[in-house]
């Protein structure tokens, strides 16, 4: 999917409008329009305006859909065990795989 198809389904499914994230953006609407149809595409640092208007990264604006699940607090949280010290990163992914395994159980028993 295209820039402006990802920023029109992320704006629809939020129920922004048009004029009211070119406002948030501090742009005009007809711009922001182009945008949405891939007219041209927006600067960098208007792309991420974008991606924080409609709270996701800009990796999921512009990367097809790779990092699609991956939203903006689950990042942040990524960035901080990154900073951890090994050991505790061990705790962390412990504690993780844990959960994981116990929603993949429960999937499968439902």
């Amino acid at each position: 999917m295209d820039f402006g198809s990802v920023v029109v389904e992320l704006r629809k499914e939020q129920g922004i409008s048009q004029t009211d994230l070119a406002s948030q953006l501090d742009i005009h609407k007809n711009v922001f329009g182009r945008y949405e149809r891939n007219e041209v595409l927006p600067s960098v640092e208007i792309a991420n305006k974008i991606a924080d208007a409609l709270g996701v990264t800009l990796d999921y604006l512009v990367k097809d859909g790779e990092y699609e699940e991956v939203d903006k607090e689950t990042l942040k949280r990524l960035k901080d065990i990154q900073k951890m010290t090994p050991e505790n990163k061990n705790h962390v992914f412990a504690l993780l795989d844990a959960f994981i395994k116990q929603t993949k159980l429960q999937s499968v028993l439902q």
